[in-house]
């Protein structure tokens, strides 16, 4: 057989990861208070950037602009890094001032996140019954601690008899997608695997990774180099790089959620009333706003090619790029707030009986953006209203059809109404979920009984014969 050498040409298309996409994610995902520290870490690492009054650039002239601008680019180099001049993307922390209506928080369960992502998702009666006992499975490094036999026999149990494997099965593939990436996996080599695979498939050194993870899992744990290397067919310098990534995998995905801090809660957005209607706007007081220090960015000459010069040119293209990522952040969030709002007055005028159904699907198809922006956009994002300040995915709940086909009803809504029909009930005789579920298809909403039970119970309301003995 004889080999021949040949030269193809291929044509494609690639998205890079460039520094400032990187950037401009990062910020975007960040809570105000996080933001808050990243901004005064930028402005205690970068002459070219100081507070002012407004948003926007309005840092010089035109005619001082003039001498520096067309010599500056307007995104950096693909080869500098953000992170070598601002550190800790995504670190706690924020400002000692803040707005007048700051309220104290608690930090959000992994089991919560998790349902509401599962709520956010489009999944069949029995799929969502499933994926719930699953979630119920979890530790809370987010490792699935039961096998999925047993889930099965227990869901059997409560009346799923046709369960098949492989619906479980099934089931658990799609919520291994869920954030945090690596949770419902049954052991640590599946919990790295399911990061590796989502990487860009273009991350240097990808398989090799996926292999050692897969197959030399305990080798790398004896730390036998010298397999390593000879399975895999690594020189040192290579080795060493997939043990870097490898190493930047999170063991423990979910051990992040469930703690509670000292955080103050900072409105990105605010909501009000008037003559005309309802307006959103961004909280004026929830971030510094920056501007190019026009002092110093009026010693960048055109021609001049000394060391100052070239360090003041650099840190004048990463303070462009900041402004444009800040103004990129807050001109996303007005979009998303503005459009979860129009669908949700009637949450603003009459309260949560009156809550719509909303899913991520439905604001990233109005705003143009994919889910998984619209699920940044919403997390740790606060908007005050009249009604009180609430996280964006507050006001996105799943959907429940009404009586023969009629209008459809938001999962808060019909925990308003619950809630509602049990203050209402006579001191004496409390409302069972059987007859709950009968006021409720009076009023359109057709729901079974079990969800009466989950409802009520989600928001601690004891049951009928318990709430007899209280009274």
């Amino acid at each position: 057989m004889v080999m021949k050498a040949s030269l193809q040409l291929r044509i494609g298309t690639q998205l890079t990861m460039t520094p400032q996409l990187q950037q401009a994610i990062a910020l975007l995902q960040l809570s105000t208070l996080d933001l808050r520290q990243e901004i005064q870490q930028a402005l205690d690492a970068n002459p070219m950037l100081e507070q002012e009054d407004e948003f926007g650039e309005q840092a010089v002239s035109e005619p001082q602009e003039a001498e520096w601008s067309e010599s500056i680019p307007n995104e950096l180099s693909v080869d500098s890094d953000w992170s070598d001049t601002y550190q800790d993307i995504g670190s706690l922390g924020g400002s000692s001032e803040g707005p007048d209506f700051e309220r104290q928080a608690a930090g959000q369960s992994l089991h919560g996140h998790l349902l509401w992502q599962l709520a956010m998702t489009d999944f069949s009666p029995r799929e969502y019954a499933i994926a719930e006992s699953l979630i119920d499975a979890l530790d809370a490094n987010g490792y699935l601690t039961q096998p999925l036999n047993d889930i099965r026999e227990g869901l059997k149990a409560q009346g799923h008899d046709s369960l098949s494997q492989r619906e479980v099965e099934n089931t658990l593939l799609r919520l291994q997608q869920f954030e945090p990436t690596g949770v419902f996996a049954r052991d640590l080599r599946e919990c790295l695997m399911l990061q590796l695979a989502s990487l860009p498939e273009d991350t240097p050194l990808l398989m090799p990774a996926k292999r050692l993870v897969r197959q030399f899992l305990e080798a790398l744990g004896k730390d036998d180099m010298r397999l390593l290397k000879r399975r895999l067919s690594l020189d040192d310098e290579q080795l060493d790089d997939v043990i870097r990534l490898i190493r930047s995998l999170d063991p423990r995905p979910g051990s992040t959620y469930g703690v509670t801090d000292d955080s103050y809660i900072t409105p990105d957005l605010v909501v009000r009333h008037d003559n005309e209607g309802w307006h959103l706007e961004l909280n004026p007081e929830a971030l510094p706003r920056l501007r190019i220090q026009p002092d110093y960015a009026s010693l960048i000459k055109r021609a001049d090619k000394s060391q100052d010069n070239q360090f003041l040119k650099e840190h004048l293209q990463e303070a462009r790029w900041l402004i444009k990522s800040l103004s990129s952040r807050n001109d996303t969030l007005l979009r998303v707030g503005r459009e979860i709002i129009a669908r949700q007055i009637g949450f603003l005028e009459h309260g949560e009986e009156a809550m719509k159904p909303l899913i991520l699907a439905d604001i990233a198809e109005a705003v143009e953006m994919h889910e998984s922006t619209i699920s940044r956009v919403t997390t740790q994002k606060f908007i005050h209203t009249p009604r009180g300040v609430f996280e964006l995915k507050y006001f996105f709940s799943s959907q429940v059809s009404g009586q023969d086909g009629g209008d459809s009803h938001s999962s808060t809504a019909i925990r308003a109404r619950i809630k509602k029909l049990i203050q209402d009930e006579p001191s004496g005789k409390p409302l069972s979920d059987s007859r709950l579920v009968t006021l409720l298809e009076e009023g359109g909403i057709s729901v079974a009984r079990r969800t009466v039970a989950k409802y009520r119970e989600s928001m601690g309301i004891p049951s009928s014969s318990e709430r007899r003995r209280l009274r």
